[in-house]
């Protein structure tokens, strides 16, 4: 015979278990959600397939997501950043990011926002790029937790072994060219009257397909991009639906453009590279602490990871925009390059622009001492060092006042670089109000 009062006891902790559970469940399902809550909060959120069903199964189990970066360069730019802190994003909710770098498409280069083909890169050069751009994604995301540590592919590792006519039948005929002539990537480039190779014009079915590949062999429910990348993800999700009767989603984020009208990091020249070998640590906090006012706020939101409702109360009672762009350079240039990093170019940028003040943390530009003591013209160091892009360039901007040595002017376009413009060896060059240099012997 069972004792009553063990009947009792049994009954009360599969009271408190099954509490327990339901409770732990609830939580784990709010913490989900809120990767979607929170991308609408920050103005992470542009379209989505369906926002209700991903909800819905983002509260229910962690889902996998991807966001896919060509590898043209050595290193992303911060016009590639947004992608990369929703992948962050996707982490802190418990999600698994899947970072593709397209070793495969690279090769074919996307025509989205592009007036022209890209340069054609060969193999090794993009994979040196994929080696090198791998870096940012291991200082960025958390790689440490299994559960949600980034999964790495190269889509070089499926695309470059498919054999063209199976492809054709396989793939391609769920594609039709009346509604591949409608998406931006195509449209706009004819409307524009400018040529679209047959090569670019593939590779929208070559990112649905990758959309594909993830989905059957790595359980990826979610494709990730930039607003542009629209026509390009809705047609990897139709092809899941229509090859594998699955559902999947897309979602995307809006392309972000300056106060002044231009895109975020779409530059050719001075690009805002994420790699320190490509741009300094302390060069990044500038950038950030020059941003212009009327975007300080939303890229607060974009690009640290303070919490909304902090940040609200930080807009409340902080009216200095000033202080405000010095928060978001700290905050973002700690994600990037690290607490300690930030705290340097911070203390290096207060230094240099005190009156005589000379910040040890600035851009460094090394000149031999037997060239001062043969005299090196001061043009010359200018157009050589590419601080600008030509001598005539140099000349006009000394014309104007552009150049200092020690916060001295420097009025003579024929100036020489001496032995006496040095003192112990090192001297501060300045090229208008926000760019420094130490130019060392």
């Amino acid at each position: 015979l069972i004792n009553p009062k063990e009947i009792q006891f049994f009954c009360i902790f599969l009271f408190i278990y099954n509490n327990f559970c339901i409770i732990v469940a609830l939580l784990n399902s709010t913490m989900k959600n809120n990767f979607l809550i929170e991308m609408q909060e920050r103005g992470y959120l542009n379209q989505c397939t369906d926002l209700d069903k991903l909800s819905e199964i983002c509260g229910k189990n962690s889902i996998s997501g991807y966001i896919g970066f060509d590898c043209t360069a050595p290193s992303l730019h911060v016009g590639s950043l947004l992608q990369i802190m929703i992948l962050k994003l996707m982490q802190k909710h418990g999600h698994r990011p899947i970072v593709l770098l397209g070793g495969g498409t690279t090769l074919i280069g996307d025509p989205s926002g592009k007036d022209s083909t890209r340069k054609i890169l060969e193999q090794k050069d993009i994979k040196d790029n994929i080696k090198s751009i791998k870096r940012v994604f291991n200082k960025v995301l958390d790689t440490s937790n299994k559960k949600i540590s980034p999964l790495f592919v190269d889509n070089s590792d499926w695309l470059t072994k498919l054999n063209y006519i199976q492809f054709l039948r396989d793939i391609g005929s769920h594609f039709t060219i009346n509604k591949m002539l409608t998406f931006d990537s195509v449209k706009l480039r004819l409307d524009r009257e400018q040529s679209l190779s047959y090569m670019e014009f593939n590779y929208m079915i070559l990112q649905a397909f990758d959309f594909y590949q993830l989905f059957k062999n790595n359980k990826c429910v979610l494709q990730i991009g930039g607003s542009d990348q629209w026509g390009n993800i809705v047609n990897g999700v139709d092809l899941i639906r229509r090859k594998l009767k699955k559902e999947a989603f897309g979602l995307t984020s809006p392309l972000i453009t300056l106060a002044s009208g231009t895109k975020m990091g779409k530059t050719e020249k001075g690009a805002i590279w994420l790699n320190e070998d490509q741009l300094s640590h302390y060069d990044y906090w500038q950038f950030w602490r020059n941003t212009d006012d009327r975007d300080v706020k939303r890229f607060l939101k974009f690009f640290t990871e303070i919490e909304s409702k902090e940040l609200n109360k930080v807009f409340e009672r902080e009216k200095n925009i000033n202080n405000l762009k010095i928060l978001l350079a700290n905050e973002a240039t700690k994600i990037l390059h690290g607490k300690e990093a930030s705290s340097k170019a911070e203390q290096t940028a207060n230094d240099t622009f005190k009156e005589g003040g000379l910040g040890l943390d600035l851009p460094v530009i090394k000149i031999k001492l037997n060239d001062v003591k043969n005299g090196v013209k001061f043009i010359d160091f200018i157009a050589n060092n590419k601080i600008l892009s030509s001598k005539s360039e140099a000349r006009r901007y000394i014309i104007n006042k552009g150049f200092k040595i020690d916060d001295n002017l420097i009025i003579d376009e024929k100036k020489i670089l001496q032995v006496k413009d040095f003192k112990n060896k090192i001297f501060k060059l300045s090229f208008g109000k926000k760019k420094h240099y130490l130019v060392k012997i």
